[in-house]
């Protein structure tokens, strides 16, 4: 199991930016791969985006152009920036690592 500990939420203006950190410790941050997950009230949790540990990167498609996901695997961090936020990207974001690990979320609220 790997411990996961997100920092970076916040509230934001609409078309402004946000950088979520995950910092990982517990295994060798370099045998798995890492992502973010967000739900909003009332809503199931979604799949933002995903890394490999070769670095191959997936995201929502909603989220593409906007968001980058990357990784300091000398830090044991992985990052979320997000930019052109909308109020619809509002929702506590979830770190994530295989199998089955997750953080305690961090808030993002984007008003209009």
């Amino acid at each position: 199991q790997v411990q996961l500990v997100e920092s970076g939420g916040g509230l934001v203006q609409a078309g402004g930016s946000l950088r979520l950190s995950c910092a990982a410790s517990g295994r060798a941050f370099s045998m798995f791969s890492m992502g973010w997950y967000r739900q909003a009230p009332g809503l199931q949790r979604e799949l933002v985006a995903t890394i490999t540990v070769t670095g191959s990167t997936n995201y929502q498609y909603s989220v593409k152009g906007r968001f980058t996901i990357s990784r300091d695997s000398a830090k044991n961090t992985v990052y979320l920036q997000m930019n052109s936020l909308k109020p619809e990207d509002t929702a506590v974001y979830y770190c994530w690592a295989t199998p089955n690990s997750w953080g305690q979320g961090t808030q993002v609220t984007v008003s209009s």
